[in-house]
């Protein structure tokens, strides 16, 4: 068993449903999920965008390989109508990332874990913060705590009410 974590992402859409659409998808082809974040509204981080992103943090508890893993997210991605564009950053129904597998370290022309942006992104590490500060980034050598002291990011980052 491996402990994963996961970021859901998403400006599009009826976002409440479509999140809860998302855990109980991931809950049922991926493991148990056994904490999550609050939901963060969250300025868009690479692009300009109207619309206010929602993100939250899933640890979830897993049997699967992280290419699985990779597989079943992004299957749960296109079931909640994810349409990927060519432009890295943008609107989108949903993202699905994941953050980290257990202490891999992987660099696969598809998947790089841990996630290589999360110590620049504050949607990232204030959810992830709130259930795992303790956790050690295996590349950094720093907790997830230490990480958000050291962001630069100054995006605005608060919970939904």
């Amino acid at each position: 068993m491996a402990k994963l974590y996961l970021l859901l992402g998403g400006n599009l859409g009826d976002k409440e449903k479509i999140f809860s659409e998302a855990r109980i998808n991931l809950h049922n082809l991926v493991g148990e999920i056994t904490a999550q974040s609050a939901v963060y509204e969250t300025e868009p981080w690479g692009f300009e965008s109207t619309d206010l992103f929602w993100n939250q943090v899933l640890e979830i508890t897993t049997r699967l390989s992280p290419e699985e893993v990779l597989r079943k997210t992004q299957q749960t991605e296109l079931e909640l109508g994810r349409v990927r564009k060519s432009n890295q950053y943008d609107s989108r129904i949903i993202d699905i990332d994941i953050l980290f597998y257990g202490e891999k370290i992987i660099e696969l022309p598809n998947l790089i874990i841990p996630h290589p942006r999360i110590q620049e992104r504050k949607f990232v590490l204030v959810p992830l913060n709130e259930i795992a500060p303790n956790l050690k980034h295996p590349v950094f050598q720093k907790t997830v705590s230490q990480l958000l002291a050291e962001c630069t990011d100054q995006l605005r980052v608060e919970k939904v009410k």
